[in-house]
């Protein structure tokens, strides 16, 4: 992989998640109970008190040496288990208690997994009750580049986004060109796109021989608007 950019510095991954947990706590705190309840379209399974309760499991889990890896299924369904008495406040006064601990550990383990969970979180949760935003934050800017940088299509393939160029696959063939955003690119790697919504993109020539190939996870089984 190349990327043609001129980047930033190494950030700062324990800033990166803390300023992102007090942006979504902040959002929070002006949702109702509809909207804590609201199912959420990227995570199907959760509503948005749920998706709290995975993030604040998630951060108690590492640090109590249950977690060393990115979480199964079963594990994060056993975080949203371990909340299903407790109201908004007390998740997050759960996930205040080991928050400073956990964003110095993200930080010195350079978690990059961490940062993208809560940021797609936040997005998540942001689409689920019509609040958009901060799809220009830092985080989203980072995420999005590590996650470029680690494409591995079967075909050439050129990802321009609105500051840079990254180039991934095989250097002989034809090369296949998408025009993106960061924030869209975020998103579609992280498996909030359906395979419609990625043969749907800018693409320069027909992109079926990769669209199995552009997303960690997913893709989602429907459409994700937001």
């Amino acid at each position: 992989m190349r990327s043609v950019a001129v980047h930033a510095a190494d950030p700062d991954l324990s800033w990166l998640y803390h300023g992102t947990r007090e942006r979504l706590v902040l959002l929070l705190s002006q949702l109702d109970g509809a909207a804590l309840a609201t199912r959420v379209p990227a995570c199907p399974a959760w509503s948005v008190r749920e998706v709290v309760a995975h993030l604040t499991g998630v951060s108690q889990d590492v640090l109590a040496g249950r977690l060393t890896r990115i979480a199964t299924e079963r594990e994060t369904a056993a975080q949203v288990a371990r909340f299903k008495d407790h109201d908004l406040a007390g998740i997050l006064a759960a996930w205040a208690e080991v928050a400073p601990q956990f964003e110095q550990l993200v930080g010195t383990l350079g978690a990059w997994p961490a940062v993208i969970d809560i940021a797609s979180h936040e997005h998540d949760i942001r689409g689920a009750v019509g609040r958009p935003g901060a799809r220009d934050a830092e985080v989203v800017w980072q995420s999005a580049g590590w996650l470029l940088a680690r494409l591995r299509p079967p075909v050439p393939l050129r990802v321009v986004v609105e500051d840079a160029e990254f180039r991934a696959g095989p250097d002989n063939g034809t090369e296949l060109r998408l025009t993106t955003s960061r924030f869209e690119a975020f998103r579609w790697r992280m498996g909030r796109r359906s395979r419609a919504q990625l043969a749907g993109l800018d693409w320069s020539g027909d992109p079926a021989p990769l669209l199995d190939h552009l997303t960690m996870f997913g893709p989602a089984a429907r459409d994700v608007i937001e």
